[in-house]
């Protein structure tokens, strides 16, 4: 499964910056408002210093890691939702995304405009969060108007629990608060999902900071902390900045520079990390002369979940898959080390796939 996530913020907080830094691509990135016109799409590979690691072991013919997708729109405004800016222009186009990356500035710099005339994070959070909150409101008021009378009169149990499912939506939305923090019953669960609302997904506040911003934290951060720790949210800090430069050096470079500057890897790493953990994610691998590859999964699948993330009929036809660990094979040496040791093991449809596992799948269709 492919993970892909939604960048959002005001303007000027840094979110071009940070995509290009991403995904090496060149979006614009300007000092002014709107500059980000159509969304920018990059797809990046996901670092695993595992994935290298296996092929010190089992020499394959190519390495194949997962990818995250992310999607960069035009920063919103106070008002984008009614129309305001361009940002309302390209909601849609987050609606489909796993997670959402809240880009909040934690930096000054009186050359760099801020929208509001002055860094404030709270408001600014507050600012993109109502402007959310409002594009989903229109979506289950439209749905809501259609269904209720319906449900009303109808015998149809859909159309109840759909009515009952929207209403819970709605006073939620209407009190401020985001559709997932809706308590849905097992019936309701599959309806706000088809809603595609923006406030249902999770969301990773990203705290972009200028070089001091990375030596000590600063009250900006702290503040989004605060903010994040109140929602039961998670923060990343990163300087959008450095990060450019970095994406800019040759990849032989990148390990001098990081050192130079005190850190130990990309802060970007650190932002597919938590991306990760914030939508409860894991990888496991294959690995054979042919390819040595990571694929993603949900923490809690289960072997035949797993196997159908390689194909749907590998999950229909699944019998069993011959599993070990990683670092089983990092300590042993060999895949035949592992077997000898008896780490090498058959496991059913119910086994539950762990970080790091490498898998071989037995099917048949």
């Amino acid at each position: 499964m492919a993970l892909n996530c939604g960048i959002v913020g005001l303007p000027n907080v840094g979110k071009s910056t940070l995509f290009n830094a991403l995904t090496s691509a060149k979006a614009e990135a300007a000092n002014y408002p709107f500059c980000t016109i159509d969304p920018n799409v990059g797809v990046v590979t996901v670092p695993d210093p595992r994935l290298d690691q296996i092929t010190k072991f089992i020499k394959p013919q190519k390495i194949v890691p997962t990818t995250i997708e992310f999607v960069d729109i035009a920063g919103l405004v106070e008002g984008a939702s009614k129309g305001e800016g361009l940002g309302n222009q390209f909601l849609g186009h987050i609606r489909q995304t796993d997670a959402i990356i809240h880009v909040v500035r934690c930096f000054d710099d009186p050359n760099i405009i801020h929208v509001a005339g002055s860094v404030n994070p709270d408001r600014d959070i507050d600012v993109i969060n109502t402007e959310l909150l409002l594009a989903d409101l229109d979506t289950v008021e439209k749905r809501y108007t259609k269904i209720e009378k319906t449900a009303r009169v109808t015998s149809d149990a859909r159309a109840k629990v759909e009515a009952s499912c929207l209403k819970k939506l709605l006073d939620a939305i209407q009190a401020g608060k985001p559709a997932r923090s809706v308590d849905l019953t097992d019936e309701e669960k599959p309806i706000a999902s088809e809603l595609h609302l923006i406030t249902s997904k999770p969301v990773l506040y990203l705290a972009n900071v200028d070089e001091e911003g990375l030596k000590s934290k600063n009250q900006w951060v702290e503040a989004v902390e605060k903010r994040a720790q109140s929602e039961n949210n998670q923060v990343v800090q990163i300087c959008g900045a450095l990060e450019a430069e970095i994406a800019q050096l040759p990849p032989e470079e990148r390990g001098e520079f990081l050192k130079e500057m005190g850190l130990t890897e990309p802060g970007l790493h650190r932002l597919i990390r938590g991306a990760y953990k914030l939508l409860g994610l894991i990888t496991y691998f294959t690995a054979g002369v042919q390819e040595v590859r990571a694929w993603t999964v949900r923490a809690g699948s289960k072997a035949p979940q797993a196997a159908g993330v390689i194909h749907t009929d590998f999950e229909k036809g699944f019998i069993r898959a011959e599993v070990y660990h990683c670092e089983d094979l990092f300590k042993l040496g060999s895949e035949a080390a592992v077997k000898e040791k008896g780490l090498y093991r058959s496991e059913g449809k119910e086994y539950l796939v762990k970080d790091g596992d490498i898998m071989f799948f037995k099917f048949n269709v």
